[in-house]
């Protein structure tokens, strides 16, 4: 799924113009990219969190030329899925999987 199909999801459910669903989808990204810019963590009951974390500079080694070279020290965001979302993916996945299979034909011997 992406932004759009996200924002139309949105505009369908809760019967909201696109323009309203954009707005507040675009605010939920915004409150959410300015806390981890901070430094916050942002945790969502039973979907996930997601937190920045640091990585120090170090060594490396450039792939095609093998020269040493240093990689700066940087920041990343990080997702960690929460329980419900990791069991319902995990349910939902393994249903869906035996229902859509391809009806089993009887043997008539």
């Amino acid at each position: 799924m992406v932004k759009s199909e996200l924002i139309q999801k949105l505009s369908e459910d809760a019967n909201l113009p696109p323009k309203i669903a954009e707005i507040a989808v675009n605010t939920v990204f915004n409150a959410m990219t300015e806390a981890l810019i901070k430094g916050d963590g942002i945790e969502i009951r039973g979907f996930g969190s997601f937190k920045v974390r640091e990585y120090k500079g170090r060594t490396g080694n450039h792939p095609r030329t093998g020269t040493t070279i240093e990689i700066a020290p940087k920041r990343r965001p990080f997702f960690k899925v929460g329980k419900e979302l990791r069991e319902r993916i995990n349910n939902e996945a393994s249903e869906p999987a035996q229902s859509e299979s391809a009806p089993q034909q009887e043997d008539n011997i």
